[in-house]
């Protein structure tokens, strides 16, 4: 399991942008203490059931700034439920050891009824038999026209081979930003094929700028996850279309000589491999970087407010592929709750109203609700309005070139064979098919 796995938790892990990404996606490198701790536990319901027996329990995360769960609090205790079904509780959940929380508590039945959480967590506990499936929720969503809100491709991804694992809330997406000022600056346009980026990222390199912003220092994740997006922007990715493990493929090796290219001229700052989160972010705060792949708040992240950071245009693969990297966020159910059918009317509730939380901007997130996309303050956050158009159509998951995603991929997301396969790939520590004859071999091994 992992945090994403890309988001390791062993640190403890800030509301906004790269860091925030953990929150999105993951279990951490614990998880096999949480998968063996919730094996142990069962699932039925008890006195300490979900919330007590008289409320619903929802755990919730850190998915801003404090004002966030302040507010997310606030809309959990104005909910009024109707008939038999039981009001809800809330409570914080921070990400440092968050792992051990979840799994503690559902092992001991003391756990929560809804949860937000780690991006893989509900695969991984739908294993352990935690999980409650959000089949019927969606059902009724339909009835209530809220499941035709979704954007497209998100709710898909948690279909298992024993129904829905969870519903998402939040995307969080890899794309190309670039900065405004120096591209008006040396008369650049925007590249929109890898071999315009080409083009013009040499002439940046030969300008003193880095044009492949990245970083896979120690708790850096932008390095393995900018390198997925490449691969999965050339047709690419760690599964084949039979959702068996195939790293080694000519789509793959085409890509990491691309990279390598890049390398060699200078495109990539040899340094890169091992910039922390803190030392990419003043890369880009400084424009020393002119493009690169980064989360969807870099300009929140980096405090920028001039505009001058742009998302930049897709650009198409050397075979005409479009595609970046899409994790979803999510919140599931769990089997031990005092009541499923009250579990699933507060849910319905919530994603009737959390707009507002979007609306009040305390969410690092993109939304999944096209209603909410629309909402004028959103739209106000010009680079998140356009990544939602222009970037989360194409957007894959860790799954790709497969659609079924699983437990094993937390075990891919910012593991250690992920780092160290960027780290090589960064520092041109071997050829491209060794590497990924390697990477293959250590996610066998995980």
């Amino acid at each position: 399991m992992s945090h994403p796995l890309h988001q390791n938790p062993s640190t403890p892990i800030t509301p906004r942008g790269t860091t925030t990404r953990r929150g999105f996606l993951s279990l951490s490198a614990g998880t096999a203490s949480l998968a063996a701790l919730a094996a142990c536990g069962g699932t039925g319901g008890g006195s300490a059931s979900g919330g007590g027996g008289d409320t619903i329990a929802f755990w919730d995360m850190p998915w801003g700034e404090p004002a966030y769960n302040t507010a997310a609090e606030k809309l959990t205790t104005t909910y009024k439920p109707t008939g038999e079904n039981l009001p809800a509780e809330y409570q914080t959940v921070q990400w440092n050891n968050f792992t051990q929380t979840f799994a503690s508590a559902i092992a001991s039945n003391t756990g929560p009824a809804v949860s937000t959480g780690g991006g893989f967590q509900a695969y991984q506990y739908a294993e352990q038999g935690a999980i409650a499936y959000a089949d019927d929720l969606l059902e009724t969503f339909k009835t209530d026209g809220i499941y035709d809100d979704f954007l497209p491709g998100t709710i898909e991804p948690f279909k298992s081979a024993d129904g829905y694992v969870a519903v998402p809330t939040q995307i969080d997406m890899r794309v190309w930003w670039y900065r405004k000022s120096i591209f008006d600056q040396e008369g650049l346009t925007l590249p929109t094929t890898w071999e315009e980026y080409l083009t013009v990222a040499t002439t940046l390199a030969a300008k003193g700028y880095s044009a492949y912003g990245t970083g896979a220092g120690a708790g850096n994740f932008n390095g393995s996850q900018g390198l997925v997006t490449m691969l999965i922007n050339n047709g690419g990715g760690f599964y084949n279309t039979d959702n068996e493990l195939d790293c080694v493929t000519d789509r793959n090796i085409e890509t990491l000589d691309f990279v390598a290219q890049l390398r060699s001229a200078g495109i990539i700052d040899p340094a890169a491999v091992s910039y922390t989160t803190d030392n990419l972010n003043s890369q880009w705060r400084d424009g020393k970087v002119a493009m690169g792949i980064f989360g969807a708040g870099l300009d929140n992240e980096i405090g920028d407010t001039s505009g001058d950071l742009r998302v930049a245009t897709p650009m198409a693969g050397p075979h005409g592929d479009l595609g970046c990297l899409q994790y979803l966020n999510n919140i599931m159910m769990y089997k031990n709750t005092p009541s499923q059918a009250s579990s699933e009317a507060f849910l319905l509730y919530w994603f009737k109203n959390y707009g507002t939380l979007f609306q009040q901007k305390l969410l690092n997130g993109l939304p999944v609700l096209q209603s909410v996309v629309d909402l004028p303050e959103f739209q106000a956050e010009a680079q998140k309005a356009e990544i939602i158009k222009t970037w989360q159509p194409i957007g894959k998951t860790f799954a790709a070139t497969g659609n079924v995603v699983s437990a094993r991929a937390a075990a891919i997301d910012g593991g250690q064979a992920l780092n160290e396969f960027a780290q090589t790939v960064l520092s041109g520590g071997g050829d491209s098919r060794a590497t990924l004859e390697k990477l293959q071999k250590d996610i066998e091994a995980l």
